[in-house]
């Protein structure tokens, strides 16, 4: 059984992250690199939005009662979206993508690249707004 009220919280807060990615977008690489406070928060807050997806896709796969393999990765997360109908399936491999990134950025695989991370920004605000919505109306159907 679906929890709306966790998956709404979880919504709740990654919007929550979205606003505050956007104070980056006026912000020049030089500024956000250069200065280890906003370059450690804006790693942050893109970890915890894609952790919040993560959370969101593990409920909403568990809630299904389809029998279905149980993901083994977050990336696959996203993918076993479009299997039970919440992601369109080209939108669902996309935004798999970003649990690999919030790997690398846990892990700090390869001395993660600070200009990867500042230019994910407004591909993160575009990408989760929708994925927001995508759960919404996935919720408001049921």
């Amino acid at each position: 059984m679906i929890n709306k009220n966790f998956v709404v919280e979880k919504i709740k807060l990654i919007s929550q992250g979205l606003e505050q990615l956007k104070s980056f977008e006026n912000m020049t690489f030089a500024e956000v690199a250069g200065d280890y406070i906003k370059y450690s928060a804006l790693k942050n807050i893109l970890m915890e939005t894609i952790g919040r997806a993560i959370d969101i896709n593990e409920h909403l796969i568990n809630a299904s009662g389809k029998n279905l393999d149980v993901p083994i990765t977050y990336r696959t997360t996203f993918l076993a979206m479009e299997q039970i109908g919440v992601l369109p399936p080209e939108f669902a491999r996309e935004v798999a993508k970003s649990a690999g990134f919030r790997n690398a950025i846990v892990h700090e695989y390869n001395n993660l690249d600070k200009s990867a991370v500042y230019k994910t920004v407004g591909q993160a605000i575009g990408q989760y707004k929708l994925y927001c919505d995508y759960i919404m109306k996935y919720l408001d159907g049921r």
